[in-house]
This record gives structure tokens, C-alpha cells and sequence, in this order.
């Protein structure tokens, strides 16, 4: 059985995500390892356009990039060094206004070297929540996390994320984990939210775990003032808040990269991280638009402009090859 690069791909990365051995995960799935393996060497060594099935090729390529371009591409990757091949395309054809496909910019930088592992890591949870949002501040996910502080002990990071977007609206540095911590970070999401103006049918409904804080009868009273329902995942199955837990590993591979001797210094770092994931981050889930973008309603527009561009694109790379070959 043939199957297209995306499906080839797409088993690459469900592979790399088991937690079961190599050989077992693909006898589940029906592939031969040596088939596997040698898709894999050939995603190493080219990306994604090496999984696709070889045939003979033309001798000359009309939608060939330009050697400006890929020395320009070259030159936005040395400027942009922390972003992945995925994000410099996307940021590229943002600011450039000139399309280049994420699997181009990997074997320009493969070429010259720039790439020298695989630039992708997937952590997948096992299931999906049930019941999937529509529209931002639907369903916020909330949940702690603990960070220390050299010389003044552990400090708890209360966050609300919005479910549909995965927009941080609010954040709060705790030096406690009870329910009061969580109802005050509460305010500040429906203050930052404009929930608390808005006339609105439905509050957001709160996802959270079973912690203490969370199963409080404070918290439970302060919800139903709120008008707001109150959804808590199943015991020992953080994969229901995946998309908070998801965002706590993201933002502690950044963070905790320093020491912090100062409260003050750690919140401040995190805060340049929030801004950064939330307006700057593209995010794969989003169709590489920011949590901002589709929190503001800003996405269609942006992802209708990316098609323009790369319509345009795509014309002028066949004008000129059109050109060349008269």
C-alpha cells in the first residue's frame, strides 16, 4: 500500500510519541519496520518532501525558489535562531509577504547545515475533551504549577487559559495553593475578559483537576455567584486539562532555563514569556496562528491573507520561469 507523505509523516510522529517500544507500536499499526526506518532516514535527511514517492524529475522546475530568496530565507533563520523551521516559514511569509512552504525552509537549512537533528518534539495526550469548544471564553482551563525561588521557597503559578484559543487571560504568582488563590485569579480573568461587563447568555465554564483548592466549598459557592459551571477531569487523567498542562511544560522549558533569587524576577520573566506565547508563538493547533490572534478574532483574516500571498507566489515563481524559457 502507497501512502502520501502527510500519512507518512503522520506515523513518524505517532511512533516517536508511544510509550510502548518501536517494533510493538508499528505491528499495532501494520508497518514494517524496515519500511519505517528507511522513512525515517529519509525524513532526517530531507524533511518531508523526502517521504513523498520518488519519480524522475523534469530538468527544469517551475516552482523553483529563487537563489535571492534562499539566501534571503538563510539570512532570516541566523536572525530568528530560536524558531523552528514550521515558525520561520510562517513568520517569513508574514513579514516578507513571500510564501515558502515549512518543508522548503528545512532543506535550505539542511543544506547549509543549519539543521542537526529532527526539529520536532510531540507530546500528544490520549484523548481528546469530549466536548470541544467553539468560541473563545467558552471553556477556561485553570490549574497550578510550583517554581522556586532561591533563598524564599516555592511559589505557585495560577493560570486561566482560554479552552478554544489557548490564550493566557490571566496569570497570578501564588505563595498558596487554596481556593482563595483560585478566586482571586478568577477576578482577574473575568476583569482582563470583560466577562464581568458583558451581558453575555453563558459565563465561561471552568475545567480543572480534583486538587484541594478546586473541590472547595468556597470556590463552589463563589462559582455559582458567578453564574459560572464548574467541569472537573477525571481522576488521575491530567490528559482532560492537556492543553494547561501542555502550556506548563512550555513555559517552564523557557523559564526555569535561569535561577531566580527575587519573587520579582521570576514573575517578570514570566510575564515576558506570556506575552511572547500569547502574541508572538505561532501554534501547529491554530494553523500556525498565534492563542491572540484567534482569541481577537483576528485568524480568518490572517490565514486569508497568507493564501493571497502565497497565490502570488506561486504566479510570479511561474512568470518567471515562463520568462527564463523563452
Amino acid at each position: 500500500m502507497r501512502y502520501p507523505a502527510s500519512e507518512k509523516l503522520e506515523i513518524i510522529r505517532t511512533v516517536e510519541a508511544s510509550h510502548l517500544p518501536v517494533k510493538q507500536t508499528l505491528a499495532m499499526i501494520g508497518i514494517p519496520s524496515s519500511r519505517y526506518y528507511d522513512w525515517y532516514a529519509r525524513w532526517c535527511d530531507g524533511g518531508v518532501d523526502a517521504l513523498a514517492d520518488r519519480s524522475p524529475r523534469r530538468k527544469s522546475v517551475w516552482n523553483r525558489i529563487p537563489d535571492k530568496v534562499r539566501e534571503d530565507v538563510v539570512d532570516f533563520a541566523l536572525e530568528h535562531e530560536d524558531l523552528t523551521p514550521r515558525e520561520l516559514a510562517v513568520k517569513y511569509t508574514d513579514e516578507k509577504r513571500y510564501f515558502v512552504s515549512e518543508s522548503s525552509v528545512y532543506r535550505i537549512l539542511s543544506a547549509e547545515d543549519l539543521i542537526t537533528a529532527p526539529a520536532h518534539v510531540v507530546i500528544r495526550a490520549a484523548d481528546k475533551f469530549r466536548d470541544k469548544t467553539s468560541r473563545p471564553n467558552e471553556l477556561w482551563q485553570t490549574d497550578f504549577t510550583y517554581l522556586k525561588v532561591i533563598g524564599w521557597g516555592w511559589f505557585y503559578l495560577s493560570t486561566i487559559l482560554d479552552d478554544y484559543s489557548r490564550y493566557i487571560i490571566i496569570w497570578k504568582l501564588c505563595t498558596t495553593m487554596k481556593a482563595r488563590d483560585v478566586t482571586d485569579t478568577l477576578d482577574l480573568a473575568l476583569e482582563a475578559s470583560g466577562c464581568d461587563q458583558a451581558a453575555v447568555v453563558h459565563k465561561p465554564r471552568l475545567l480543572s483537576d480534583n486538587g484541594a483548592s478546586y473541590v472547595a466549598a468556597d470556590l463552589a459557592e463563589y462559582l455559582n455567584d458567578k453564574g459560572m459551571d464548574h467541569v472537573r477531569g477525571a481522576p488521575h487523567h491530567p490528559q482532560t486539562q492537556g492543553k494547561i498542562e501542555r502550556w506548563h511544560q512550555t513555559m517552564k522549558n523557557r523559564v526555569l532555563l535561569e535561577n531566580y533569587f527575587l519573587p520579582g524576577d521570576l514573575e517578570h520573566q514570566i510575564g515576558a514569556f506570556v506575552d511572547h506565547y500569547n502574541n508572538h508563538r505561532y501554534h501547529e493547533s491554530l494553523n500556525n496562528l498565534t492563542p491572540a490572534d484567534v482569541y481577537h478574532g483576528r485568524g480568518a483574516k490572517i490565514l486569508k491573507m497568507r493564501k493571497e500571498i502565497k497565490k502570488q507566489t506561486i504566479r510570479k515563481r511561474r512568470l518567471q520561469h515562463q520568462a527564463a524559457e523563452a
